[in-house]
């Protein structure tokens, strides 16, 4: 059975296509079958992040109809497959986002998990993205902005049917100006899946185009990706001995 999955903020700069690139290859290196798909046709990303910054098709072609959605799904190296979007400005032309939904069918029997990088904001790439899912994950850094949008999105899959599953906290430093998890979580009444940390790792892998995960794999990032990787997949998960030594030092 696939389960769809958007990952969503409400908010530019949430980290939701981090997210979706690094929880897409955790699973996929859990043996799982994993389709991550950019639905952000105005500005996408999400091929930069696996050092996929050019391919031949890709999802405006699908949406126009002139191509099928099987010849716009690329394979990484963690065996994950994506379907990028186009960055050129021409690919703008003659897409609709509302096509989204229909477009996804293809994959429905054809994957265990697909998981859709939404466009930032509420408009209609987003809308799309969030229609065409089970289910939707909350993305939101830990400042009010931030987490009064997530909000916003969340009653908008309220709106059109789609349950949010829970909720992931990124880039959090534990200082005194930041929303402490608690009051996150009783503001968007979800609950908690992950808390990844502000990491310097994360920005060097996307300078290098490389997913964190593979960059530095026992980072702190990395290991709480991992950890939300496999409590999706319903797995246990354990800590690498060298993180736990890591953490021992760092007290």
């Amino acid at each position: 059975m696939t389960k769809i999955i958007t990952c969503a903020s409400g908010k530019g700069g949430a980290g939701k296509t981090m997210l979706t690139a690094n929880l897409g290859i955790a699973l996929a290196e859990l043996g799982k079958n994993v389709v991550i798909l950019d639905s952000n046709l105005t500005t996408p990303n999400l091929g930069l992040h696996l050092g996929l910054p050019l391919y031949p098709t890709n999802l405006h072609d699908v949406l126009r109809g002139n191509a099928r959605l099987e010849d716009a799904i690329y394979e990484h190296e963690s065996g994950l497959r994506i379907v990028p979007a186009g960055i050129a400005l021409k690919d703008l032309k003659g897409v609709d986002a509302r096509d989204l939904p229909n477009a996804l069918l293809d994959l429905v029997g054809d994957a265990e998990y697909v998981i859709i990088d939404a466009a930032a904001g509420l408009g209609r790439e987003a809308l799309a993205s969030i229609e065409a899912a089970d289910e939707m994950i909350l993305v939101t850094t830990p400042e009010l902005p931030a987490v009064t949008d997530a909000l916003k999105a969340a009653k908008l899959a309220e709106q059109v049917g789609t349950k949010v599953s829970g909720l992931i906290i990124n880039r959090v430093t534990g200082k005194g100006h930041e929303l402490r998890t608690r009051e996150i979580v009783s503001m968007l009444d979800t609950e908690l899946l992950a808390e990844i940390p502000e990491d310097i790792s994360i920005q060097q892998s996307i300078s290098r185009k490389i997913p964190v995960l593979h960059h530095k794999p026992n980072s702190p990032a990395s290991i709480e990706i991992n950890r939300l990787a496999h409590r999706i997949a319903g797995e246990e998960f354990r800590v690498p001995w060298q993180y736990r030594l890591f953490s021992l030092f760092r007290r």
